[in-house]
């Protein structure tokens, strides 16, 4: 669960507004057995001899039943010290333990049998983060053994493993905190374990402290004891069994509030004591949650109790660990007077998400990290199942329709990979916490759903989760669940009035084609009468069209025309097929509501009945229909399938768009145009296509009110609007946002501003160096954790990239957020990729190889370069990098191809741009006289 909640929820609208702010961007099931093929050289241990294990995976012949695990923190001296009994299983004979551990200090270790205790050997392999532990005579089948381990380390000093996080109290009192983040291969950096997915065990944790502090874990706490030098140790109850990734333990000066579900579950929620009182309403959220799933999945949630607790620093937005989930602060706590619509629907969101996965990821688990869609992409798509449910009133599906484009944003480079994909070492893991995994996931989850109808779809999720339970999946499990052929299944699915035949209901041949090969279809629809012809490719932004074939969907296409409302459906298996309609229609409008993962292209003449309906009477289809056609035609603008000046003709309509999907992903099309331009010498036409984009929303813009007043979708409207209209200049906003921007400061900032305008009127305030200085002054006096809030001081934040990375003034975490932000800035743009370079080696070490943290700064910084010359000064940096400091990581490709995309582009559009502007240009002037 990691980091879409911190890039794409807690943002949710923010870095949409930053873009514009600051200047305005297949795999078989694991294996059974591990891969033993041996190595070119034979592993050796750091004490020389040969390690007796060659391969990154455990073997099987072992396996973990219960953990007695000891923990001693010291948040003086910054480390930890621990003592782990391990209980096994052996399932064949054999004289030697293969486990992980890394960078731990590990002393007397000893075999417990049934005989007595005696030491064993260790053996060491960093490079597998692997412990060998060699008996002098054989573990026997069946036998119960147990392994005890000393082990020390420093707290971490990266966000993964055992680590050490601090705030500052009002008075500037720094207070350190100790907290885990084990997913996905860290829990090795706290303790010896088994640390694979499928190695389940149960758990008993005691940790030791001193009074002032208190501990938390994934159970409840049974009793606390003395022990020497004045300390406590905490004693937890066991837990029930569940991987390693998912153990949490937190010692901290942390507050708490708490209730009980309806269910008898008590959720309690952590912060630091200044920001208890922001906690009320992720309180309430996860109650309200909680008793939705328990509900939803007619499974009990297990535990006796859920914390939900905010970590000063967090790399991610959030983490599901089974009964103390954690969180960056914004990603949890709400202020009410300072927190604006959006970051309240991202808060419910990142909390539906992590408590999803206590069902989705705790209870069943993916066999080994290829599957991790089984996870991220079940709770992505729950975050909105839940949140439709449980608050209608923050309008949740109005924004989902995004998740589906930004995975289409990766899934089209032919550096993406199938949602399930080989991995093995860690740094490949880390990079399956992307777009496709969480996104592609939830968007093909969607499709499934409206495909067997809601009602189906659940029955199958339920049987899939009781069959399951306490157990490890790979993807052909979960849709024997979902298309199970029973009578019972038929009698639903003619209650939902669903008829399916027998090619239909092969639910695992139709979501294999989605799930184990890359990218996504284009489907081609050429209408003659009633004859309506469609085509299949795959949609692939390249010059190299080999690279789209051999591709094939089995694509559940959702039709209506001009003559009803009707949806119709059509399972597209084939190449190529023919469907006809009843009569001959006005328009035909494919993947309604863009329920389903793949682009339309009306060939032909196409388009243009479907311009004519948007520009005479745009609300005859939906408003996720409108965002799906805007989105679909600008991006075949990009593979040659449509000229530009048509999806320019078709963007016309939007000044008469008021729908927030539609709205954005009309920005969403038209600003990466000039901010490709703001990157390059081109300041006529790039003033040009700012002047038609305000133009454009100019009605909009001009019915806007500067108050918090309306629906949560109308007031992020109204924030991204305002936001836009200042930063490009237009006059009534500049006039409004510094007039408010001055009664503010000369009210000492005591005065408040709506907080949807607020950053529309900090971003005219800060051009001064007072507004500068003042708002500096006020986020350093600043206790809020509101995104908005923190997010003023990226607007002009290039002196502070240094401060970040030392930490001191803004957190660490806030880094990839600032340089991103600052990469999007036409005057700081070579500022962010020259602080990339000069700072790579500080960066991959403190955010980790494959994180998304370091994928999104590779790719966000340079997504705008447009130049032969930029993408040359790419290449010379990555090619300097090591397979040690990165240089194989899926984000260098994904950021070359997306450049060339952008160089294609401009070489071919640049000139239909500017005729296009002209042309509109001129008609406007004439149509003023």
């Amino acid at each position: 669960s990691m980091f879409m909640i911190s890039f794409g929820v807690i943002m949710l609208a923010s870095l949409l507004l930053l873009v514009v702010l600051v200047g305005a961007s297949h795999s078989s099931p694991a294996a059974q057995t591990p891969d033993q093929r041996p190595t070119k050289d034979p592993p050796i241990a750091t004490n020389g001899k040969r390690f007796p294990w060659d391969s990154m995976r455990l073997p099987k012949t072992i396996t973990p039943v219960h953990y007695d695990l000891s923990i001693h923190p010291n948040l003086t001296s910054l480390d930890f010290t621990g003592v782990v009994s391990i209980e096994l299983d052996v399932h064949e004979d054999t004289s030697v333990v293969i486990l992980h551990a890394k960078q731990l200090q590990i002393s007397n270790v000893l075999l417990v049998t049934p005989e007595g205790t005696k030491p064993l050997q260790v053996l060491e392999y960093p490079p597998s983060h692997q412990l060998a532990l060699l008996s002098d005579s054989a573990l026997k089948k069946g036998v119960k053994y147990e392994v005890q381990l000393e082990f020390a380390a420093n707290l971490s000093e990266s966000f993964h493993g055992f680590y050490r996080s601090s705030y500052h109290t009002t008075s500037g009192e720094l207070r350190t905190v100790a907290s885990t983040q084990f997913e996905a291969t860290y829990a090795r950096g706290a303790f010896p374990c088994f640390d694979e997915p499928a190695f389940k065990a149960n758990y008993t944790l005691r940790i030791i402290r001193e009074p002032r502090h208190i501990t938390i874990s994934n159970m409840p706490k049974v009793k606390t004891v003395e022990v020497q030098g004045g300390l406590l140790e905490d004693h937890f109850d066991t837990t029930v069994k569940m991987s390693t990734y998912l153990v949490a333990y937190i010692v901290s000066d942390f507050l708490s509030v708490s209730k009980i579900t309806k269910h008898g579950v008590k959720i309690s929620v952590y912060a630091v004591p200044e920001k208890i009182e922001q906690t009320t309403f992720a309180l309430d959220a996860a109650v309200k949650l909680l008793d939705f799933y328990d509900d939803y999945f007619d499974i009990p949630y297990p535990l006796p109790k859920q914390d939900l607790a905010a970590i000063p620093d967090f790399q991610s937005g959030a983490m599901e660990n089974w009964g103390l989930t954690t969180y960056r602060e914004t990603a949890l706590l709400f202020d009410p007077q300072k927190s604006s619509a959006s970051d309240k629907l991202g808060i419910t969101k990142i909390i539906a998400h992590e408590l999803a996965h206590q069902w989705f990821g705790n209870l069943v688990t993916m066999e080994w990290w290829d599957d991790l869609w089984l996870n991220e992409g079940f709770a992505k798509f729950m975050e909105f199942i839940s949140v439709d449910a449980t608050y209608p009133e923050l309008q949740v599906d109005d924004v989902f329709l995004d998740k589906c484009f930004e995975a289409m944003e990766v899934d089209s480079l032919s550096s993406t990979h199938p949602i399930s994909t080989s991995v093995e070492n860690p740094a490949q893991i880390q990079e399956m916490f992307d777009d496709v995994s969480y996104d592609k996931g939830a968007c093909i989850l969607n499709m499934l759903r409206d495909y067997l109808s809601p009602t189906v779809f659940e029955i199958g999720i339920i049987r899939y989760l009781k069959r399951f339970s306490y157990q490890n999946t790979v993807n052909s499990n979960l849709w024997e669940s979902v298309c199970c052929k029973t009578d019972l299944m038929w009698v639903f699915c003619l209650n939902t009035q669903k008829w399916f035949s027998e090619a239909e209901l092969d639910i695992k041949g139709i979501m294999d084609t989605w799930t184990l090969q890359e990218g996504f279809p284009l489907v081609t629809v050429e209408v003659r009468g009633r004859e309506v012809r469609l085509s299949q490719e795959r949609y692939l932004k390249t010059d190299d069209p080999s690279l789209t074939d051999g591709f094939l969907w089995q694509i559940p296409l959702t039709y209506r025309t001009s003559s009803s409302t009707t949806i119709h459906r059509f399972l597209l298996t084939a190449k190529s097929d023919v469907l006809y309609l009843p009569e001959e229609v006005e328009w035909v409008k494919f993947n309604v509501d863009m329920s389903g993962y793949y682009m339309v292209h009306y060939a032909g003449d196409g388009w243009s009945p479907i311009i004519k309906l948007l520009q005479h009477n745009h609300t005859a289809v939906s408003s996720n229909d409108r965002a799906s056609l805007i989105h679909n035609i600008f991006q075949l603008v990009s593979v040659g399938k449509v000229r530009l000046d048509t999806a320019l003709d078709l963007s016309l309509y939007l000044s008469k768009e008021t729908e927030i999907m539609a709205v954005t992903q009309g920005f969403g099309e038209l600003v990466p145009l000039y901010k490709l331009m703001e990157k390059r010498d081109m300041t006529v036409l790039e003033n040009q296509m700012k002047s038609f984009i305000v133009d454009l929303f100019r009605r909009l813009i001009d019915r806007q009110e500067w108050t918090d007043s309306g629906s949560v979708s109308e007031r992020m409207l109204r924030s991204y609007l305002l936001l836009f209209a200042c930063v490009r200049n237009y006059a009534p906003c500049l006039t409004k946002a510094t007039q408010l921007f001055q009664q503010w400061k000369d009210s000492d900032g005591e005065m408040s501003l709506p907080v949807d305008v607020s950053m529309a009127v900090f971003v005219i305030g800060v051009r001064t160096p007072e507004g500068w200085d003042f708002l500096l002054e006020k986020y350093r006096q600043s206790c809020s954790s509101s995104p908005s809030h923190l997010l003023i001081f990226f607007v002009c934040l290039f002196r502070m990239m240094e401060e970040s990375l030392r930490g001191e003034v803004m957190k660490t975490q806030d880094l990839p957020g600032v340089v991103i932000s600052i990469s999007k800035n036409p005057h700081g743009y070579k500022l962010a990729w020259d602080f990339l370079q000069a700072n790579w080696e500080k960066l991959i070490e403190k955010f980790e190889l494959g994180s998304t943290s370091v994928s999104r700064m590779v790719t966000d910084v340079t997504n705008q370069y447009s130049t032969r010359e930029m993408l040359d000064e790419m290449r010379g940096f990555f090619n300097s990098l090591t397979e040690e400091t990165g240089s194989e990581m899926r984000c260098i490709q994904q950021a070359y191809q997306t450049v060339e995309d952008n160089i294609r582009w401009m070489d071919t559009n640049l000139p239909l741009l500017k005729a296009w502007l002209d042309k509109q240009h001129h008609r406007a002037t004439h149509e003023e006289f």
